[in-house]
C-alpha cells in the first residue's frame, strides 16, 4: 500500500488566513478544519497537519520571523515531505527569498502562497492557491519531491521564490519573476518546468542521498535601500551614506545599473565604500539586471567599488545581504557571497 505524502502547513498571517463570521466581521480561519473547509483536499490524498504562529500583518515581518520559520521547518524535516507557509502578500518575497538563502541541503518542496481576497470570501483566491500549493508540495517521481526548492506559488503560476516580487496591489496575479521562467503552470494538470527546477545529479535515480538540513541564521539589519532618482542632492545621499552603525547598501540605479556621474556622488560612494560599507547595485526596473560595463555611468560606479547584483530582485539582494553581513566580520568574506550565486537568485 503506497504511503501517502505529509504535508507541513504554517501559517503566520496574512488575508489568506481571514473569513467572515455570522456578523460579517473578518475573524482567523481554522486550518485546522481545512478538510472541512474544502472536501477538495481530501482528493489530493495527502497527510495534512497545521502549525499556527502568532498572526501578524505581513508590513510588521521581521528577520526574527525568518528564523522562527526556518528553525521550524528545521524541526519538522524529518516528519513530512513538504512545506506550505501561509504568509501576507506585502512582504512575501522578501519571507520566501531570506528563506532559500538560510537553507543548506534543502531537499523537500517549500511553497509561500496567500491571497488577494480573504479565504471566506466568496470569490477568494485563497481556496486553488493553498490546494494547489499543498498538491505542488506532496508532487513526488520515483519518490522524490519534483521541486526541491523555495519557491513562491500563486495564481496558476510557480515561481523560484528569490525570483519573484509583488507587482499588483489589486490584481490576482500579484506576483512575478521577470528574469526567471516559472517552475511550473497550472491550468487543466499542473506542467512542471523542470528544466529550470534546481536538481542535485542523478536526483530522480535514487543515487542522491540526502543530508541534514542545516539553517544559518544570524541578520545584520544594518542595511538600507536607496532608490536613485534625477535631482537627487548630496545632502541627502550624505545623510543616508552616513547613519551611524550602516553596513550594507542597495544601490537601486536607472536601467543597466546607471547612476549620476557628478563628482560628488562618485566621491561618496568611494568614501562609503572605504569606511568598509558594502554596496550592491541592482536595477529598478522591474526586469532584466546591471551591466556594469556596458556604460560610463556603471563603469564608473564600479570603479569605486560597488558590486554588481546581476537580475537580483531588490528583495533577493536586501535578505541575502542582511545574511552575509550577519555571518561575516571580513568584508571580503561579505563581497565573496555577494558575487556567487547560492540558490538561483542570479544567473540563467
Amino acid at each position: 500500500m503506497k504511503i501517502q505524502p505529509s504535508i507541513l502547513i504554517i501559517y503566520t498571517g496574512g488575508t489568506i488566513g481571514m473569513q467572515r463570521d455570522e456578523n460579517g466581521t473578518l475573524i482567523p480561519f481554522d486550518f485546522n478544519s481545512i478538510e472541512k473547509e474544502f472536501p477538495a483536499v481530501r482528493h489530493l490524498h495527502v497527510n495534512i497537519d497545521v502549525v499556527k504562529m502568532t498572526p501578524i500583518d505581513s508590513s510588521n515581518v521581521t528577520p526574527q520571523l525568518w528564523t522562527e520559520l526556518a528553525h521550524t521547518i528545521q524541526i519538522n524535516y524529518e516528519n513530512y515531505d513538504g512545506f506550505v507557509i501561509l504568509h501576507g502578500t506585502d512582504t512575501m518575497s522578501y519571507t520566501a527569498s531570506a528563506l532559500s538563502f538560510m537553507f543548506e541541503n534543502l531537499a523537500k518542496p517549500v511553497v509561500f502562497t496567500g491571497s488577494q481576497i480573504p479565504m471566506g470570501i466568496m470569490r477568494t483566491d485563497g481556496r486553488e492557491n493553498l490546494i494547489t500549493a499543498i498538491e505542488i508540495a506532496a508532487a513526488q517521481r520515483n519518490g522524490y519531491p519534483i521541486v526541491p526548492e523555495v519557491c513562491l506559488y500563486f495564481q496558476n503560476k510557480l515561481f523560484r521564490a528569490n525570483r519573484t516580487s509583488k507587482l499588483s496591489a489589486e490584481a490576482l496575479n500579484a506576483f512575478d519573476s521577470r528574469n526567471y521562467p516559472p517552475l511550473a503552470e497550472v491550468g487543466v494538470n499542473i506542467n512542471y518546468n523542470t528544466a529550470y527546477i534546481h536538481y542535485t545529479k542523478g536526483w530522480f535515480e535514487g543515487e542522491f542521498k540526502p543530508e541534514p538540513l542545516e539553517v544559518t541564521d544570524g541578520f545584520d539589519t544594518n542595511v538600507v535601500i536607496l532608490k536613485i532618482f534625477p535631482g537627487i542632492s548630496e545632502i541627502t545621499l550624505k545623510a543616508v551614506l552616513s547613519v551611524e552603525g550602516l553596513r550594507g547598501v542597495i544601490l537601486e540605479t536607472f536601467g543597466t545599473g546607471n547612476a549620476p556621474t557628478a563628482d560628488w556622488f562618485i566621491k561618496l560612494l568611494e568614501q562609503t565604500i572605504e569606511r568598509g560599507i558594502t554596496v550592491v547595485n541592482v536595477t529598478q526596473c522591474v526586469g532584466g539586471g546591471v551591466a556594469m560595463d556596458l556604460y560610463e555611468t556603471g563603469k564608473r560606479l564600479q570603479q569605486a567599488g560597488v558590486l554588481s547584483g546581476h537580475d537580483m530582485t531588490t528583495e533577493a539582494a536586501v535578505t541575502k545581504l542582511m545574511l552575509q553581513l550577519g555571518n561575516n566580520t571580513q568584508k571580503e568574506s561579505v563581497v565573496k557571497g555577494m558575487l556567487e550565486s547560492k540558490s538561483g537568485e542570479f544567473g540563467s
